[in-house]
């Protein structure tokens, strides 16, 4: 996973609330194992049309936003199917950050489990961001998302937190201590041999 600390970039405004699963990658496009490739069909219901050609309205069809790292969005966003596709179609597509009034919880850590940082503000604080000009800067370690001057902070589990910034995913938490557990497990083999 690729560590999280500040990340300085445009953040692209879906003001929307209850912004599903199935709308951030549909059903059709879970055919994969792999984490690539789903950056393209991302929001794919908004983003093209029937003939499959782009939505010129659609926001990340607009620049600057078709570079945007970060995405800002109403309540309950993630809400839906608890299908783990949706954040790997965001971090395809390049968002690190999704900033919105709240999230469902399964999709919530899903975005820990893969590198994104979810962060809940006030949905005033999200039009504030919106409405300004120029690039946001989310410092993780300052826990603020900053634009022209102004500064938003936000709350985020201590350890969450340091996994993020340590780009330490579940797997990576455990291998982080694999000398003790190979310790463990070879005084075990000693001690109890008939296990």
């Amino acid at each position: 996973m690729i560590p999280f600390t500040t990340l300085t970039g445009i953040a692209a405004p879906m003001l929307r609330a209850n912004i599903d699963t199935d709308l951030i990658i549909p059903k059709l496009f879970l055919k994969t194992l792999v984490r690539t490739g789903l950056g393209r069909h991302l929001f794919a219901e908004l983003r093209y049309d029937n003939e499959g050609h782009e939505a010129p309205n659609f926001v990340l069809n607009q620049a600057p936003y078709r570079q945007a790292t970060i995405l800002l969005a109403g309540p309950n966003f993630g809400c839906g199917s608890s299908r783990e596709h949706a954040p790997w179609a965001l971090l395809d597509f390049g968002i690190r950050c999704v900033i919105a009034s709240s999230f469902a919880d399964i999709f919530y850590n899903n975005c820990f489990a893969n590198g994104i940082l979810p962060i809940a503000l006030p949905i005033a604080a999200i039009e504030d961001l919106a409405a300004a000009s120029g690039p946001l800067t989310v410092d993780l370690q300052a826990q603020t998302v900053a634009v022209a001057g102004r500064l938003h902070p936000f709350d985020i589990d201590p350890a969450r937190k340091a996994s993020l910034i340590e780009g330490l995913d579940q797997i990576g938490r455990s291998l982080a201590n694999l000398p003790a557990i190979e310790a463990f497990e070879a005084r075990r083999s000693r001690e109890t041999p008939w296990l």
